[in-house]
């Protein structure tokens, strides 16, 4: 069933008067886009938080399709949410999974199952009325109007609408909250060049370009075919390709989320009219509103406080978020003794190429190339030697051989761009995985607003063969499972970032061979323009750039300044949680300097808490793994508590511990089950050596 939008606004849900008997009538926000799809799961067949299949379920094989080219919407929503849910949470027994968290611990229902409602609809932001953000609104059955509460999940990296289910999905739906997510324009929106193949909003495919869809390119039929005589068989993907730098509204995307929650609260709980229509009866000013989620999520969540003109949202709770804080130099971070970090705050874009420039090599580092997790398996050792080869004949690293040369690029990360040396471990799996490579590729391209034809620095989206990395047709079934696989910035669900330019054919960028070196050097090349773009001056020659790049490079970084966030939460009480090991955001750009820019700016009104843990990284997934196990404790554990922590702060008032050191014990060798001695609880009133402060324009972080 459904309910059709109208052009209607919502501005009578945001009135003072809402709760009087003259309460407005409740209306269809303007910015909806079609229609609403409504679906009731009775929990037991199917439910909200684990699409029928339970705790165990989540924890087991993933479902198939009865049909692989033909699934249905239900069995696509059921592999999203459990692909997206242990993308996010390890779900191995040893590792916490049913006695420290997930979906059965603290539930009502044995298996974590949640009955309730769930609404999905297309929803447009500002001018962007071509590209559609998807919203979602869960209501569990024991939501109490009468005592209601909200919980914001916007998903998390460039996921789609499930990507926040095992995170802040979870923890609202189990508290009894309705919890609204978004995919902030990102998502698994994708557009096979050649057929024109799309995702409809259940994520099942169309061709016919009047249907709406999450996304399909921009280019007529003439640019289209031109496109794919060039380069055949490639994608354009949503986050990458829009052109709208969807990153600049996350926080209006997450606002408009709450939006809609209120108007599917009131069609669902008002009071209803002689005319049938509903009062609004569940208001802003009645219910506890949580803004939260995790990385990109967190970082939409923030920002939406930072945006809430209206007063909808009473507290933050993120974990590790993507946060990009303006710069003030006059701001410092020590950690310890160490010397003060004043190179903080450099933007997603800068710190990411740089590690895609550096970390192939630094992965060969004589400290971590054989004690690093999945080091070599997830890399190419030769390309990663290769890639020191390259840096050292351009001058970009130093040394008389592959040790020297590659701890110079571990140095140079380390030193010149603030990277935390317990990312080390860590940080050769992510580069195997092509973490910095895609995030640096997709950002490029979202922050200059660029399309699929622009290839910039001469990269696209293809499948590619496993053997030469030369491009192929993605296959029927790959294609059909997209929206539940795909985390939405390839490489992902069989589409993996292709070098245009490689020596010999357009080859995956893995296995590409740069035509400066010679070398199957991981595409430096590409890497390397990547770079010159972020610092607008070329990479290795260290010249200002020039005509087209310089213009590019000026395009990105209008858009980064866009997305910068300015510290300003307006009093709101409000948690941040980050891992000292994150290899990913890493904490010297994000969320240390975010603390410090909020402190400066709000003063002794501030009601911003930072907990830095030790011993946590930013993929809790990857617990599950050898060499992750006894080293790593999950973050998840600490965003739990940060939710529990905000509610009681928001609901009795509790106070919130002050900003410190969560000091954990890993599991150590043959990674026993981890128990609540290894992750003991934020302490309400910590040592003074853990305690994090901010004194005299400086960040004080204990070791």
């Amino acid at each position: 069933m459904f309910i059709t939008a109208s052009t209607l606004g919502l501005s009578a849900c945001n009135d003072s008067d809402k709760d009087d008997d003259n309460a407005a009538l409740n209306q269809p926000p303007a910015f909806l886009s079609g229609e609403v799809h409504h679906n009731r799961y009775d929990g037991s067949s199917n439910d909200l938080l684990t699409a029928g299949l339970g705790a165990s379920g989540l924890a087991g094989a993933a479902p198939a399709f009865a049909d692989p080219l033909n699934p249905s919407p239900e069995e696509l929503r059921t592999l999203a949410i459990y692909n997206n849910y242990r993308a996010l949470v390890d779900t191995s027994t040893n590792g916490g999974y049913g006695t420290l968290f997930g979906p059965q611990v603290d539930a009502q229902d044995s298996e974590g199952r949640v009955a309730g409602d769930e609404y999905l609809a297309f929803m447009t932001v500002g001018d962007n009325e071509s590209v559609p953000v998807t919203a979602m609104v869960q209501i569990p059955d024991s939501f109490d109007p009468a005592n209601a509460c909200m919980v914001t999940a916007p998903s998390s990296g460039s996921r789609g609408i499930y990507g926040a289910i095992g995170t802040a999905g979870e923890w609202g739906l189990k508290k009894g909250c309705a919890v609204v997510y978004t995919d902030k324009g990102s998502g698994t929106g994708a557009d096979n060049m050649a057929t024109g193949t799309t995702q409809r909003i259940d994520g099942t495919l169309t061709m016919d370009t009047r249907e709406p869809v999450q996304f399909r390119s921009d280019l007529s039929a003439a640019e289209r075919a031109a496109f794919n005589t060039a380069t055949p068989d490639r994608f354009a993907f949503k986050h990458a390709h829009s052109k709208v730098n969807p990153e600049a509204d996350w926080g209006q995307h997450v606002l408009q989320s709450i939006q809609f929650g209120f108007y599917v609260l009131n069609e669902q709980f008002g009071e209803e009219t002689p005319e049938g229509g509903h009062k609004i009866t569940v208001t802003p000013a009645n219910t506890l509103v949580i803004a939260s989620s995790v990385s990109n999520g967190g970082g939409a969540s923030v920002r939406a406080a930072e945006q809430d003109s209206e007063g909808l949202i009473d507290g933050v709770a993120v974990s590790e978020p993507n946060v990009n804080p303006v710069v003030d130099s006059s701001l410092s971070i020590r950690q310890g003794s160490q010397p003060a970090i004043t190179g903080h705050s450099r933007s997603l874009f800068d710190y990411t190429t740089a590690i895609a420039v550096y970390q192939g090599c630094a992965n060969r580092a004589p400290n971590v190339r054989d004690d690093a997790p999945f080091n070599a398996a997830l890399n190419n050792v030769p390309a990663n030697e290769n890639a020191c080869a390259a840096l050292a004949a351009k001058g970009l690293v130093t040394g008389a051989d592959l040790d020297a040369r590659a701890a110079d690029a571990q140095r140079i990360l380390e030193q010149d761009y603030g990277i935390q040396p317990e990312q080390n471990l860590v940080a050769p799996s992510h580069f195997g995985a092509n973490v910095a490579q895609s995030i640096a590729m997709t950002y490029a391209n979202a922050y200059g607003r660029f399309g699929v034809e622009d290839r910039l620095c001469g990269l696209s989206f293809a499948a590619t063969n496993a053997s030469d990395g030369s491009v192929m047709p993605l296959s029927a079934t790959q294609e059909a499972a997209l929206f539940s696989a795909s985390n939405g910035i390839p490489p992902t669900a069989g589409v993996n970032l292709v070098f245009d330019d490689a020596t010999g054919m357009p080859t995956n960028l893995s296995l590409s061979t740069s035509p400066s070196s010679g070398l199957q050097d991981y595409g430096l090349d590409a890497l390397l323009c990547l770079r010159s773009l972020a610092q607008n001056r070329d990479a290795v020659s260290r010249a200002a750039l020039s005509g087209t790049a310089a213009a590019n490079a000026t395009r990105i970084a209008d858009g980064i300044e866009k997305v910068r966030a300015t510290g300003d939460l307006q009093g709101k009480p409000a948690i941040v949680v980050t891992g000292r090991a994150d290899a990913i955001l890493p904490i010297n750009h994000t969320s240390r300097p975010y603390y410090g820019l909020n402190q400066k700016i709000e003063g002794g009104s501030s009601g911003l808490r930072y907990y830095e843990v030790l011993n946590a990284h930013h993929l809790d997934a990857f617990n599950a793994f050898p060499g992750f196990d006894a080293r790593y404790v999950p973050l998840h554990r600490y965003y739990i508590q940060a939710l529990d922590l905000m509610y009681d702060h928001l609901k009795q008032g509790s106070a919130l511990p002050p900003s410190q050191v969560v000091r954990t014990t890993p599991r150590g060798t043959g990674a026993p089950a981890l128990t609540a001695a290894n992750v003991p609880p934020i302490a309400s009133s910590p040592d003074a050596a853990d305690r994090i402060t901010f004194e005299a324009g400086e960040v004080r972080i204990p070791d």
